[in-house]
């Protein structure tokens, strides 16, 4: 009589949920070993907001510079991460044919784009705590809703991460790595960040008033700066970019 072994293999795929588990704790470890990544994604804004805090270089209005500047340093941290670090490496898995291996594997597609998502997320939470810590020792006071500043963070990732699959889905690796830098440091110097908005003409202030950058940089300030309750305009405009974005990201993104 045959018996069944304690230990007889059982072939299939892991459960759903472990296999994301498993992908969003390799891109997190990936995220955070790759130098390049993490200087454009923590280094170069706590040095901006470390910078810009102690030299009076740019006029930011009454009050102390820390206290408009941290919120737009929060601002860029997600942007840096979610857009350019997951576009330029999402666009060079896709040149060497990462994402096509991947795409056959018992992991389905929306899978592995939910663990690339909670691994920008682990990324953001650790920048957005050395970013505080760093604040606060310059003297930072930040006000407001904390369940406000949640949701602006979360809308803001889903918003630049659209754009950031978008742009990788789409564009060559070499094109992805110039484009992702380029609107990094176009965004920086015109969406709010370090220069006021008002430093702008009208007219100007209009348009770069819908960019997702000053939309979350704004509202960041209006909650931690001036202690406001929802920002509805910026919670809106954030809302539309990234169901715009996902929706956009999905419909378009080539796998190889």
């Amino acid at each position: 009589m045959t018996t069944t072994g304690t230990y007889t293999p059982k072939p299939g795929a892991a459960p759903l949920p472990r296999m994301i588990r498993s992908q969003a704790a390799l891109e997190t470890k990936m995220l955070l070993r790759n130098g390049e990544q993490l200087l454009l994604t923590v280094v170069i804004p706590t040095l901006l907001l470390v910078l810009f805090s102690s030299v009076d270089i740019i006029d930011t209005g009454a009050g102390k510079a820390v206290d408009f500047l941290t919120p737009g340093i929060l601002a860029l941290a997600v942007m840096s991460t979610a857009f350019t670090g997951q576009a330029i490496a999402t666009g060079f898995e896709r040149r060497y044919g990462v994402l096509k291996r991947l795409a056959v594997s018992p992991l389905p597609r929306w899978g592995l784009m939910t663990a690339k998502t909670l691994a920008v997320l682990v990324t953001e939470v650790l920048q957005v705590a050395l970013v505080t810590v760093i604040a606060l020792a310059l003297g930072w006071s930040p006000h407001g809703n904390p369940f406000a500043v949640l949701l602006l963070l979360v809308l803001g990732t889903a918003a630049f991460s659209g754009l950031g699959l978008l742009m990788a889905g789409t564009l060559r690796a070499e094109a992805t790595l110039g484009a992702a830098n380029l609107v990094f440091l176009l965004l920086l110097v015109g969406g709010g960040v370090i220069v006021p908005l008002d430093k702008f003409p009208p007219g100007v202030q209009d348009v770069l008033g819908l960019l997702p950058i000053s939309a979350l940089s704004d509202g960041l300030r209006e909650v931690l700066r001036h202690g406001a309750g929802m920002p509805w305009a910026d919670l809106g405009i954030l809302a539309v970019w990234a169901v715009a974005a996902l929706a956009a990201a999905g419909r378009f993104f080539r796998w190889e």
